[in-house]
């Protein structure tokens, strides 16, 4: 079976976990710092703050940016659950807006619909989805028109880039996942990211229990500390992963050409002046076909996945808090149709060609 996702585990990894070991500090250290600040260094941001992964990242920034109980945050419909519930983590009120039908991201037509009909939203939490860039010209057009604050979950998007400017770097703040299977890892972990001092000061406080001194703890804070261990790992990964981007864009170029003329199925559209990180190469199916062809790549040894298979309000503890079907029809439309398989840098060419030659032989 071609596994849709291989976690890489160096040498480097090896050496620098041992590293720490032998330091016997384990927790939070000076493996940590050096992390966020190559991180930060990494995204073109003046600052980053390791989490204890991805979603208490994305709650991180949201505390960070001033989110309160009662505020509205608009996001995407179509994305992992984490999105939203670090909305609901803070007593905030999710606003779902429908998704641009070729890139999964957030429309921004849409979002101005939103910005217009329900006064009052505060913030917006973009999803550079799969590994591919929002439309930041558009975005950064809304929140300078509608005064929101404008926070990047690039959980899936280490390295992408739109106009040559990274994912991380055009707003308030920015939130990294480097869970097991992402572009690189730390088996669970996370990073804020941010230009504003305000903001990671606060974050700092909020990863570590609210912590102002030794003895002095001056707002409500968690135990979102990442590890030197995980920070370790992060270290030595965030070294390869241009090599490794670079290996999965040429993967994903070898699918794009050989399924282009495929009728049965829709290849991913990047639009000039994005730089897509394939975290997933994520095709639709089209004609109701996708259970099938599924079917028929697992019986071929190609693996494959569905994210996701449901919008976010769609989700049965959504529908219990009000939100109906039909708010976000594009989402609805692609959680039908989506399927992801392998462009992980751990693919061979014999691997990929094997892909190519299963789904060739697909017929209706």
């Amino acid at each position: 079976m071609i596994n849709i996702a291989a976690p890489v585990i160096g040498a480097k990894e090896r050496q620098l976990i041992n590293e720490v070991l032998d330091s016997r500090i384990l927790a939070s250290g000076k493996f940590v710092e050096e992390f966020e600040n190559k991180f930060a260094a990494y995204c073109g941001t003046k600052f980053a703050i390791a989490n204890v992964n991805g979603t208490a990242a994305l709650h991180t920034a949201l505390l960070s940016c001033g989110i309160k109980a009662g505020d509205k945050v608009a996001t995407t419909s179509f994305s992992f659950i984490a999105t939203a519930n670090s909305i609901l983590f803070c007593g905030a009120k999710p606003i779902f807006v429908d998704i641009n039908p070729d890139t999964f991201n957030i429309n921004p037509i849409e979002l101005e619909k939103k910005l217009k009909k329900e006064k009052n939203i505060k913030a917006v939490i973009i999803v550079h989805l799969y590994g591919c860039p929002c439309d930041m010209d558009a975005i950064l057009r809304l929140k300078k028109k509608y005064k929101f604050i404008l926070i990047e979950d690039c959980a899936q998007a280490h390295g992408a880039e739109f106009n040559n400017k990274r994912v991380g770097s055009f707003g308030d703040a920015g939130a990294f996942s480097f869970y097991a299977t992402k572009n690189m890892m730390t088996g669970e972990g996370g990073m804020v990211v941010s230009d504003s001092v305000k903001i990671v000061q606060a974050a700092k406080q909020i990863v570590n229990h609210g912590r102002a001194g030794h003895s002095q703890f001056t707002c409500l804070g968690y135990n979102f500390r990442m590890t030197n261990l995980a920070a370790a790992i992060g270290i030595a990964q965030l070294e390869q992963l241009d090599e490794w981007t670079k290996k999965r864009n040429e993967n994903a170029a070898k699918y794009n050409d050989a399924f282009k003329d495929l009728d049965f199925l829709q290849i991913p559209i990047i639009p000039n002046g994005y730089k897509h990180v394939f975290h997933q190469y994520t095709l639709r199916i089209k004609g109701g076909q996708r259970a099938k062809f599924m079917q028929y790549l697992k019986d071929n040894g190609v693996g494959c996945g569905i994210y996701y298979d449901t919008a976010m309000h769609r989700q049965p503890f959504y529908q219990k808090l009000g939100y109906k079907a039909g708010l976000c029809p594009e989402a609805e439309k692609a959680a039908k149709e989506v399927v992801s398989i392998a462009v992980h840098p751990s693919l061979s060419s014999q691997d990929t060609d094997s892909v190519i030659s299963v789904i060739k032989g697909y017929k209706k």
